[in-house]
């Protein structure tokens, strides 16, 4: 039993034991000083709450990992080893571990690069590659995306070269709506203004509901374009509401939206028989 206790109490258990509550605790105080500092320095240089967000987890990312290497080497030292030595043998292998760390080096450069160059915010909805997703995460390392079907891409950030940003700018969406060739234009126009009227007053459009115009003509009927601007956040979300009011001004007016239709001959028909 004393043998037991002279291990537990040894200095190399409750030294190492010490170092990482105390690297624990500042870490936790350091994350709270840089997002309360941060935020109220961003805010008054009137940067967004993602941007706030991202470059408060990267600097975060930084200070777990300094606060890590420190405590290590404070853990090493307490088992013997002479970590000055050890600090100094690091210019020997810097080539090799330079070499060894390459890519992880390129990570940290190409994520310092997305947030000064302001490429992509925690928050933002892009597409890296063949992947659109929600950005969930920038580290030092590696950024997150998360699809809207739930599925996470963590891709490194050195392989991050072609960035589509969905939400830097306002959307326009497009909607086609199509009406039969025996419809009068002008009043399917006068109509269309009626709902576009109605969904400026109703809905905060960066670029108002407007009509462009006839778009094609189909085969089973006329396509007019309309158009309207907003955030990517409403974009769906206002197409589904503008089409469904779209139908129902349609229903109420008489104007009949096309279908395709099959006609059928019987047998011998066409011969008069």
């Amino acid at each position: 039993m004393e043998g037991i206790l002279k291990i537990i109490f040894s200095k190399k258990v409750i030294v190492p034991f010490f170092v990482i509550v105390v690297a624990i605790f500042i870490y936790v105080v350091i994350h709270k000083i840089i997002k309360r500092t941060l935020i109220n320095r961003t805010r008054n240089l009137r940067v967004g709450e993602r941007r706030q967000k991202t470059i408060a987890g990267l600097i975060d990312n930084v200070a777990k990992y300094f606060i890590a290497i420190i405590a290590l080497m404070m853990i090493l030292d307490t088992y013997g080893v002479d970590t000055k030595s050890l600090i100094a043998s690091l210019g020997i292998l810097s080539l090799v571990a330079g070499l060894a760390l390459q890519d992880i080096l390129k990570d940290v450069i190409a994520g310092v690069g997305i947030i000064f160059e302001d490429q992509f915010d925690i928050g933002d909805v892009v597409t890296i590659g063949d992947f659109k997703g929600t950005v969930i995460g920038v580290g030092i390392k590696s950024t997150r995306l998360k699809a809207y079907t739930g599925e996470v891409l963590i891709i490194a950030n050195r392989n991050i070269d072609r960035v589509i940003n969905h939400t830097l700018q306002d959307n326009i969406s497009i909607v086609d709506v199509d009406v039969s060739y025996a419809s009068d234009i002008d009043y399917v126009r006068t109509v269309l203004e009626e709902v576009c009227n109605n969904f400026n007053n109703d809905y905060n459009l960066s670029t108002p509901a407007t009509i462009c115009g006839v778009e094609k003509l189909g085969e089973s009927g006329i396509s007019i374009r309309l158009i309207f601007g907003t955030n990517y956040d409403n974009k769906y979300d206002y197409e589904r509401k503008f089409k469904e009011r779209i139908k129902k001004t349609f229903d109420q007016k008489g104007v009949e939206i096309p279908f395709p239709q099959i006609v059928v001959h019987k047998v011998g028909e066409r011969d008069g028989k």
